[in-house]
């Protein structure tokens, strides 16, 4: 075939293709032979039945019309008379299909143009691919970055090799973002976009982004004398950590402020001023639950295992303290817990056993 991509070269780069990439050349060849196909009834308005082979050893595009053996050829297009195939190949029969090469004009330039097109565009797609995968096994780490865009609603990071988004609701809402102010986040996600590009969807106010941040700066959480059994949180404001050791000579809480409280104050330094308690882990829920309300004092705590509902009984004078403003301090103990806790004060407690017994 005179039109025909005669192109060791082609073949070649398909080879190191594979190699470096790992895409193989079958693959290439067939996307090749598609997209040809595609170019050639864009380029020449064919209406036959033709289709596109390239030779896995030379590189040489061929096309071919695909005919149907009959009788008498009515659609000269599909078909071709069983008179002019015998001419081709004496076994044809009736009902047969004959490939019939064809050389159209600028074919094999088109040719050349397409095969290259197909390459770059595959090679792109094996790249975002590379890309998606390498970080989508960071899911779940911390990443950092120079911020490219910040409005109300996204903020985005450059992060190397792709970017990162920031939504609303991952932001902290006491931060204020600005372009080329290098930050951190945690990775929650990575998507591929519209166009195949992969995304990294950061967050900054997940509770996970505390936890992570712990496991950089204690190096026993790292290391596993420590662990992290449950963080709640809200963003900007306050965020509890349940830590846990089964080493007795390990104080879990003070490992983790450090002396003088220059740990936690790396954490808190990275989240702008948000206030941390850290709080011992204890298998005893009544235990755990008057823990995870501090600073407040508890006097009593009244627990329904089968509910998972805690019934907390505190002085007087600490009950707006047990509670916390807007309820925040009772919200994230309930979260770090996992238990329904209602909390009363010593009075109100007392006027409630006083209401039953009326009854």
């Amino acid at each position: 075939m005179k039109e025909a991509i005669d192109n060791k070269e082609l073949v070649l780069a398909l080879e190191d293709l594979e190699k470096e990439k790992g895409i193989k050349k079958e693959y290439l060849i067939e996307s090749i032979e598609q997209a040809l196909l595609t170019a050639y009834k864009r380029n020449f308005d064919s209406a036959e039945n033709v289709k596109v082979v390239v030779d896995n050893v030379t590189g040489a595009a061929h096309l071919y019309a695909v005919k149907e053996v009959v009788e008498v050829a009515e659609e000269p297009n599909l078909q071709i008379s069983l008179e002019q195939a015998k001419k081709i190949s004496k076994k044809l029969e009736l009902g047969d299909s004959v490939d019939i090469e064809m050389v159209p004009k600028d074919f094999g330039r088109i040719a050349a143009q397409t095969a290259k097109q197909v390459i770059i565009q595959k090679l792109r797609e094996a790249e975002r691919e590379i890309v998606y995968t390498e970080f989508n096994d960071r899911k779940g780490e911390i990443v950092s970055g120079l911020i490219q865009k910040a409005d109300a609603n996204i903020v985005v990071m450059d992060l190397g090799k792709l970017e990162g988004v920031m939504p609303t609701k991952e932001q902290i809402p006491t931060e204020k973002y600005k372009v080329n102010d290098k930050i951190r986040g945690y990775v929650l996600d990575v998507v591929k976009g519209t166009k195949g590009n992969p995304q990294v969807i950061v967050s900054r106010a997940c509770p996970d982004f505390v936890r992570k941040l712990f496991e950089f700066e204690i190096p026993e959480i790292y290391e596993g004398l420590i662990e992290i059994k449950s963080v709640s949180r809200e963003a900007g404001n306050r965020s509890k950590v349940a830590v846990y050791s089964k080493n007795e000579n390990i104080d879990p809480v003070g490992s983790c402020v450090g002396q003088k409280g220059v740990r936690i104050q790396n954490i808190i330094n990275e989240l702008n001023g948000e206030k941390i308690d850290v709080i011992e882990w204890n298998p005893d829920p009544a235990i755990f639950i008057s823990s995870a309300l501090l600073p407040a004092q508890i006097m009593a705590v009244d627990i329904k295992e089968e509910e998972k509902f805690a019934q907390v009984i505190v002085p007087d004078d600490q009950l707006s303290l047990a509670i916390g403003k807007s309820g925040q301090n009772a919200r994230l103990a309930a979260r770090l817990t996992n238990w329904k806790i209602d909390i009363k004060s010593e009075t109100q407690f007392r006027q409630m056993l006083s209401e039953m017994k009326e009854e």
